[in-house]
């Protein structure tokens, strides 16, 4: 993709985060579910690390070869006009120099934003310092590439915090969103909290647009819109509902032996359709 269409995009996903409204992404893990959220009316789209890499063969904590990310960034990029955020995990390299490297090659895949997360293969945190140099990596390799992403700070200590207490991992999750923000983060995303009255807490103590992931427990959209919240996205939420509807109709296709269950409401023909404009471009 050329740099001009690469800025463009960029900067209408950072202008979607303005704090007016909620913006709602659904998480894409191939083209097909990227062509087909965009087809349903969403203003951006994002990817999530467990479903591509499950799609390609592989499990997620960046196990994914970061050249398939790639190729999976650029073949989403290719049937969307919509802006694209890459989960992009811990970065895809042991020091903030590597991921500023890989973060210079994401933006030439076609990336609008991406995650960055401050946990290690969800078994631990990293300290403060070291995520929030990536973080300053990452923001620096974007300004040298001219793209303006979206750099969501992803806080994981609702993830991998052990036995503290609620109280305990809001106040280490304000600490480390307000040290990833002063390194150039725009957003900051605290993976696996769902309580309405922490989350206020933290939308009222950190100055910058806030993301919470989908999950049963989460109050609703709106109820998320009067607490503040700039961004939701769905995670892994989507492909495993498509993974586990494919499960369940082929159990039932070997426990019964009956087709009827293979007929849905969306079919060949509406995939079809939505890849109508996009040839095969040799």
């Amino acid at each position: 993709m050329d740099t001009q269409p690469r800025i463009e995009r960029a900067t209408r996903f950072r202008a979607l985060h303005d704090r007016r409204r909620v913006l709602l992404l659904p998480n894409a893990w191939d083209a097909g579910s990227a062509r087909l959220f965009d087809s349903l009316g969403f203003a951006a789209l994002a990817t999530t690390s467990g479903g591509v890499a499950w799609s390609l063969g592989y499990a997620d904590g960046e196990q994914l070869p970061f050249a398939e990310l790639l190729a999976a960034t650029e073949r989403m990029v290719r049937v969307t006009a919509l802006p694209v955020s890459v989960d992009f995990e811990a970065g895809f390299g042991a020091t903030p120099e590597a991921v500023a490297a890989n973060v210079r090659a994401i933006i030439a895949a076609g990336a609008a934003g991406i995650n960055l997360e401050d946990g290690v293969r969800h078994e631990s945190l990293r300290s403060v310092a070291d995520a929030a140099a990536r973080i300053a990596a990452a923001r620096e390799a974007a300004r040298e590439a001219g793209v303006p992403i979206v750099v969501n700070a992803r806080v994981d200590v609702w993830m991998v915090g052990g036995e503290a207490s609620e109280a305990e991992r809001l106040d280490e999750a304000v600490r480390r969103a307000r040290a990833y923000l002063a390194a150039g983060a725009d957003c900051v995303y605290p993976i696996g909290l769902a309580a309405g009255a922490t989350i206020a807490a933290l939308v009222e103590a950190v100055d910058a647009p806030l993301n919470v992931g989908a999950r049963r427990g989460l109050p609703d959209l709106a109820e998320l819109g009067r607490i503040g919240v700039a961004r939701v996205s769905t995670a892994t939420r989507l492909a495993t509902m498509a993974y586990a509807a494919a499960r369940d109709a082929a159990r039932a296709l070997q426990a019964g032996g009956r087709f009827d269950g293979l007929e849905t409401a969306f079919g060949y023909p509406d995939m079809q359709r939505l890849f109508a404009r996009f040839p095969n471009p040799d």
